[in-house]
C-alpha cells in the first residue's frame, strides 16, 4: 500500500469539477472509540480501519442539507433543504488515501438519494426527519421508513457552546472531523473515491442534552455503546464533491 496520506484542516486537493454542490447547516459530530476488530468486520474487502491513537471511530453525524444540485451544468434539485443523519467511520483506501465510509445515509427526500446512490453507490435511507434550533440548542430526530430496520429512531439535542480557538483544536478533532475524501465498494468489489472539497469546519464545542439512538446499531455496532467519546458543532459549510474514481 501507498504511504498514508496527512491529516490537514484545510482541503489538500480543491475539486474542480464537482459533480455535486451543496450546503451542509447545522452540523453536529458525536464519535464513540472502538476495537478496531469491531469496524474491521463492517467494511468491504480493500478498505481498512484508519485509527488514533490505537482507536477506531464510529459517527453518528446529523445535519440539515440545503441548496443541493447538480455540477458543473448548475442544475438546483429542487428539494429546498432537507435534514440528513449518517453513520459513518474512518478508513484508509488501497490508494493510502484517508476517508469516510458510510454504513447508512437517512434523509427525507427520495430523489436526492437516488441521485447520490447512482452515482455514488451510497446506503441512503429513506425517514421521517427533523431538525429544530432554539436558542443554543439544536435537536435532531430521525424514524427510518425504508429500508430498515423500519422504525429505527434517533432523537438528539446538543447544547452549543463557544467557537474552539485555535490552541484548543485537538489532533483528534482534526482526525474526525477534516475529511476530504468518501470510499465506496462497487457490486464488484472494486473500491472508488471521490474527492470532496469545503472550508475548514468552524468547530465549536457541544454538550450532549438528549441521545437516544438506533441508528448507530442498526449498522452493526454493539448496543448500547455509552456516552459518546468525543462531541463536537460543525456549523455550516458549502461543499463540492467529485466523482468517484477507482481507487489503487
Amino acid at each position: 500500500m501507498p504511504g498514508i496520506e496527512a491529516i490537514t484542516a484545510a482541503c489538500p486537493v480543491p475539486v474542480r469539477r464537482p459533480v455535486l454542490r451543496m450546503r451542509w447547516e447545522a452540523l453536529t459530530y458525536l464519535h464513540w472509540d472502538l476495537d478496531p476488530d469491531v469496524v474491521v468486520e463492517r467494511l468491504p474487502p480493500g478498505l481498512e480501519p484508519d485509527l488514533h491513537d490505537g482507536r477506531a471511530y464510529v459517527g453518528l453525524i446529523p445535519f440539515r442539507m440545503a441548496r443541493i444540485g447538480i455540477s458543473p451544468i448548475g442544475v438546483p434539485l429542487p428539494h429546498g433543504r432537507f435534514p440528513e443523519t449518517n453513520v459513518r467511520t474512518y478508513v484508509v483506501g488501497p490508494d493510502g488515501g484517508r476517508g469516510v465510509f458510510f454504513h447508512s445515509l437517512d434523509v427525507t427526500r427520495l430523489a436526492p438519494a437516488v441521485v447520490a446512490q447512482a452515482t455514488y453507490r451510497l446506503p441512503y435511507c429513506w425517514s421521517r426527519m427533523g431538525v429544530d434550533q432554539r436558542g443554543t440548542q439544536v435537536a435532531y430526530r430521525a424514524w427510518r421508513r425504508w429500508p430498515g430496520p423500519s422504525g429505527a429512531q434517533s432523537h438528539v439535542i446538543v447544547e452549543v457552546g463557544d467557537p474552539l480557538a485555535a490552541t484548543e483544536r485537538t489532533a483528534l478533532d482534526d482526525f474526525l472531523s477534516a475529511r476530504w475524501s468518501l470510499y465506496e465498494a462497487l457490486p464488484g468489489g472494486t473500491i472508488v473515491r471521490a474527492r470532496v472539497d469545503h472550508a475548514p469546519w468552524p468547530l465549536r464545542a457541544a454538550r450532549v442534552v438528549r441521545l437516544a439512538d438506533d441508528l448507530v446499531a442498526a449498522a452493526g455496532y454493539p448496543s448500547p455503546l455509552g456516552a459518546p467519546a468525543h462531541v463536537r458543532y460543525g456549523g455550516d459549510v458549502e461543499v463540492r464533491v467529485g466523482p468517484p474514481r477507482r481507487a489503487g
